[in-house]
């Protein structure tokens, strides 16, 4: 191989020629006779630049026409800090500085990289019929979506989540945590009333059919004169009912009573004693195995602090403002009139 020192080129650089038909062809784009343009060059490649023992899959493979690897020239201290750069400083950018492909020759890209890092001053426009993404997604700012946005599988939010604008929502949700709305829920098209602190007329709900199409089902809430709960159950093999441990100071335990729905043969069942609030006691008249649907029903206390306090049920007013006990006491959904 020959060698020689420093080579200054005035005009422009030829490294290989193309051929047609036997007959070198000049590089077109370069300009020729009074339209040359000074400094340019041509490599018919491949051309590496860099370390020539980074692409070394074999004798004669070439892995691209134009190879850049990082310099490993001993000479070059401090090393360059980049593998390749592109720069506009001195003249205004433009979109097009950096152009891979257009709509007439589109190319297919490939990255590696062990960190990507972007910074982009105005806009990033991607076009694309589909975007695959694999892994953590983090996104720190603004994210706005234009148009439908399908999510299959679990979405975890951890800190805080604003929302502007409309929200459209298919399907169940659920809420685990403390809902705090500070503004207006409206309902337009939802067959579910709101109630705003009335008691007359019928409360009712009103839902598709779970199983049948195009049928709704419509039930009306359960009134009555006192704040009551209840629970229910089977009774097989025991004769105690156990009551909920919650109950003990929530609710009157003298305002206990029990329903007794016996299961086959004739069993002769009554309530046997109560121990107040926490379990009832049943026995078969007969001797006969207990086996049995159960309904327990119990008044709530008005105020747990105050525990004789009672409902008035009827009272003398024109408005909810006119109730003689303390309105606090009540949950009136949307205020009361």
């Amino acid at each position: 191989m020959a060698k020689a020192g420093d080579f200054y080129v005035g005009s422009q650089l030829f490294c290989g020629v193309a051929e047609h038909a036997g007959a070198p062809l000049p590089p077109v784009g370069l300009g020729v006779g009074p339209t040359k343009i000074r400094g340019a060059g041509f490599v018919a490649g491949p051309l590496l630049v860099g370390s020539p023992f980074t692409f070394t899959k074999g004798p004669n493979v070439n892995e691209a026409n134009l190879m850049v690897a990082r310099c490993g020239n001993p000479e070059a201290l401090p090393p360059p800090p980049s593998i390749f750069k592109v720069s506009s400083f001195g003249f205004p950018p433009t979109p097009i500085d950096v152009v891979i492909g257009d709509l007439t020759g589109p190319v297919g890209i490939a990255a590696h990289a062990l960190v990507v890092n972007m910074i982009v001053d105005t806009t990033m426009n991607i076009v694309s019929p589909l975007t695959n993404h694999i892994g953590v997604l983090k996104k720190i700012g603004l994210d706005s979506v234009i148009g439908a946005e399908i999510k299959k599988s679990v979405r975890a939010i951890f800190a805080k989540e604003v929302k502007i604008g409309a929200f459209c929502s298919a399907g169940a949700r659920t809420q685990n945590g403390v809902l705090v709305n500070n503004g207006l829920v409206a309902n337009p098209i939802s067959n579910t009333p709101v109630v705003v602190g009335r008691a007359t007329g019928n409360k009712p709900f009103d839902i598709p059919h779970a199983l049948k199409k195009g049928k709704r089902i419509r039930h009306i809430c359960a009134e009555g004169p006192e704040p009551g709960i209840y629970i229910r159950g089977r009774l097989t093999g025991s004769n105690v009912i156990e009551l909920p441990e919650y109950w003990e100071g929530l609710v009157d335990p003298e305002t206990i009573t029990v329903s007794l729905t016996q299961i086959g043969s004739s069993q002769d069942l009554m309530v046997d004693k109560i121990e107040w609030g926490k379990k009832v006691y049943i026995k078969s008249g007969n001797a006969s195995a207990i086996d049995c649907f159960y309904d327990v029903w119990v008044a709530r206390y008005i105020d747990s602090n105050d525990k004789d306090k009672k409902l008035h049920v009827v009272y003398d007013g024109e408005s909810v403002e006119d109730y003689p006990g303390d309105n606090s006491d009540f949950n009136f959904i949307g205020g009361y009139q």
